[in-house]
């Protein structure tokens, strides 16, 4: 079976007023259907810009990355554009809502760019939104009457109405309190169950634990477990040395 994400050997340069400024150095990354990522990492070390990478929201400056198998390289914007819609679902730390819209409208947003049926679409958005467990009351309510974790939720179920092959979270439960952290985290390890693909950017060590596995990112490069723990073991030396 394909993977889902297959990144070969990637490399990202900005260009920064004509000084070069590399955020990806050579990285390479498979991830299978069903799995359960986290990607950890340091501010600045490349994890976002993995992740827009990964999200077929920015390309690589030289490498190769299939998305179930297809070079994403070769598809023009519209090809893209249409990938976004209906492989890959977001999930921000921030939730991204529409504050005066119902938690409905939200979530059917992404189907206003699919072929799926106007009488269609509240049914999905409604399926979507019982999976993430938020009651049919709250269906009706606009997004800004309702609490953090209850508009994670609706987040969450946004990225899934178009049933994506791909879920991308970015610092998910960054806003949330940590007995609101876990209801977001179980509803992740339940759509791995389900089949779909979860790739999760978080600063918490806690957080990594909820995933099957987990990499590290640091200025651009991904390491090793064995790297890692290398790296921890010097910032600790030399934390205890400034004492």
């Amino acid at each position: 079976m394909l993977p889902v994400i297959d990144v070969r050997n990637v490399h990202r340069i900005y260009d920064s007023g004509g000084v070069p400024t590399h955020a990806l150095r050579g990285v390479s990354l498979m991830v299978r259907r069903g799995e359960f990522l986290c990607i950890m990492g340091p501010s600045g070390s490349g994890k976002s810009t993995l992740m827009n990478i990964l999200g077929c929201l920015d390309t690589p400056t030289s490498g190769t990355y299939l998305l179930e198998g297809v070079d994403v390289a070769k598809l023009d914007d519209d090809e893209l554009a249409q990938v976004r819609a209906t492989r890959i679902g977001f999930v921000f730390q921030s939730f991204n809502l529409l504050p005066r819209s119902t938690v409905i409208r939200n979530v059917t947003l992404p189907l206003l760019y699919t072929d799926v049926a106007p009488r269609d679409r509240e049914r999905r958005a409604c399926e979507a939104l019982a999976s993430v467990g938020l009651p049919a009351e709250y269906f009706d309510h606009r997004s800004n009457e309702l609490s953090g974790g209850q508009m994670q939720r609706v987040a969450i179920a946004r990225a899934l109405v178009n049933d994506p092959a791909l879920v991308l979270a970015d610092e998910p439960t960054g806003n949330l309190d940590s007995a609101t952290s876990e209801v977001v985290l179980n509803t992740f390890v339940r759509m791995r169950d389900a089949g779909k693909t979860v790739v999760l950017i978080t600063h918490d060590p806690e957080v990594a634990t909820w995933a099957d596995r987990c990499v590290h990112i640091r200025d651009g490069r991904l390491l090793t477990d064995e790297q890692e723990r290398a790296h921890v073991m010097r910032s600790e030396s030399r934390g205890r040395g400034s004492t």
